[in-house]
């Protein structure tokens, strides 16, 4: 069972996998080669990042504000983040949303199953969309310094 102190640290996304209960194949919503970073704090804090490797990115000479909503959706679509406090409960940990892209995430508990195997940490977690059951299935692995990036 896994204990916050293991937790504690800072950790890069390997990859995200989606499973679904209608059908048998399985999605990777931020491709094949996701980038990302999980940090637990000691005082009960995370924050979680993930984003495609091939993001475009934006014009520099058109202000952030001014540019066109599609080039925004664009970047907004191809990148996730949530932050707040956290929990681990029975080998589980809830992550408690007050900050997120996403507005609808802000205000809830996101549960968490989590696998420690020696530096690599596996989050899995369900929702519902459209009536179908998705299973997401994160891989994480240890940073230790400097030179992991």
């Amino acid at each position: 069972m896994i204990s916050k102190e293991a937790l504690i640290g800072t950790w890069q996304l390997e990859s995200w996998t989606v499973g679904y209960s209608n059908r048998e194949d399985f999605s990777t919503p931020f491709g094949e080669d996701p980038k990302g970073l999980l940090l637990y704090t000691e005082d009960d804090w995370m924050s979680a990042s993930i984003a495609r490797s091939d993001r475009h990115t934006l014009p520099q000479d058109v202000p952030f504000r001014k540019l066109p909503e599609e080039k925004l959706a664009q970047a907004y679509l191809s990148y996730f983040h949530y932050a707040g406090r956290y929990r681990v409960l029975e080998g589980d940990i809830i992550h408690y949303v007050t900050q997120s892209l996403n507005p609808n995430f802000v205000g809830t508990e996101q549960l968490r199953h989590a696998e420690l195997d020696g530096q690599t940490l596996v989050l899995s977690g369900r929702d519902e969309s459209g009536g179908v059951t998705r299973l997401h299935s994160l891989v994480w692995h240890r940073l230790s310094g400097v030179d992991d990036s």
